[in-house]
């Protein structure tokens, strides 16, 4: 009767260490799940601040092209109306929904947008010798930059949280608990091709 209850001891003390091992890799696996998700929500932030800060220089260009290039009120009205459908799309803290699809698309819209205002200035030689319009080009550039950059980060972050989400056990987990796969960033068609501007 002794080495019976002791065998039970044995056995229940045996199941009780797995339990513990199990619950330890359950507790890490969701920690550190949760850690990559705030990785990728703040690169997508990230990239939220490059556009608005894009947006933000938006009208002051606008207004200085305007005072050389009136007759452009085509181009100049398109920017204008892409920035403001841009800033009607506020995304809320979920990178997942529809929404920043449309969300992109109305940057793409804008960029194309920029592109046609720029390659218009072209035509303007005193514009592009105004110093602040060559100061606000020069910020734009860098906030480009900045826009391309924080692209990066974000799939970078969105490749190490969906990688980690997809190994095996970590899967269990994550369907779990209602971890999803985050989309990486991937520049529309539109924006893929040269904006054709008639002159």
């Amino acid at each position: 009767m002794h080495f019976k209850q002791r065998r039970k001891r044995w056995v229940w003390g045996g199941v009780g260490i797995v339990g513990l091992i199990m619950a330890g890799l359950v507790v890490r696996t969701y920690n550190q799940l949760v850690i990559l998700e705030e990785d990728v929500q703040t690169a997508w932030a990230q990239v939220q601040v490059q556009y608005q800060r894009r947006a933000d220089l938006i009208p002051a260009l606008v207004e200085v092209v305007q005072q050389y290039a009136q007759h452009e009120r085509v181009v100049l009205l398109g920017v204008t109306e892409a920035r403001a459908r841009a800033g009607q799309i506020a995304l809320q803290q979920s990178i997942r929904l529809e929404e920043v699809q449309q969300f992109l698309e109305a940057q793409d819209a804008l960029s194309q947008a920029l592109q046609r205002l720029l390659i218009v200035v072209e035509r303007y030689p005193e514009l592009k010798a105004n110093q602040r319009f060559a100061e606000l080009q020069a910020q734009l550039e860098g906030t480009e930059n900045r826009i391309a950059f924080a692209r990066n980060r974000y799939n970078e972050a969105v490749q190490a949280y969906n990688t980690y989400a997809r190994r095996f056990f970590n899967q269990l987990i994550a369907r779990l608990w209602g971890f999803e796969p985050y989309l990486y960033f991937d520049a529309s068609a539109a924006a893929r091709q040269s904006p054709t501007v008639e002159f």
